[in-house]
């Protein structure tokens, strides 16, 4: 290989290396004074994950399809599916790599232990992440704290 030729591939070898470390992106929707919910975004960051915040104090989450029974206290889309509350990062992960199977994950409500809603002293409550589709269908996607 000439010094030529090794030249020339370079701006492609840079473009590869660059889509290949693309940074997965966020939008989370949550209130500007809610603790628990910027934990879970540090989660995300901390995850390889580009956040950005939109604080508002309340969320129409008609607009995202998000199924009445599956609210909590905030809302991400992240590659075009819907995060709804404090999903660990490990369940967003696979849901992403199961490509448009699933149009997104929530945990109802605010569980104690759930990721971001971790409390010194006391122990976690059992929760259940729910994978649910544009329908509203949902069914159990994982299950964390039951024996």
């Amino acid at each position: 290989m000439t010094r030529r030729s090794l030249l020339s591939m370079f701006p492609l070898m840079l473009l590869t290396a660059t889509r290949a470390g693309a940074q997965r992106t966020a939008t989370v929707y949550k209130d500007p004074t809610c603790g628990c919910c910027t934990k879970w975004v540090d989660l995300l960051r901390t995850n390889g994950f580009a956040v950005t915040i939109r604080n508002i104090a309340e969320l129409d989450r008609s607009h995202y399809a998000v199924p009445a029974a599956l609210r909590s206290c905030h809302t991400a889309i992240i590659d075009g599916h819907i995060v709804e509350g404090h999903v660990p990062i490990a369940d967003v992960e696979r849901m992403l790599k199961q490509g448009t199977a699933v149009a997104g994950l929530a945990v109802p409500g605010m569980p104690i232990g759930s990721p971001g809603m971790e409390v010194p002293g006391t122990a976690p409550q059992p929760f259940n992440v729910l994978a649910f589709d544009k329908s509203g269908t949902s069914r159990i996607f994982a299950t964390y704290g039951r024996g």
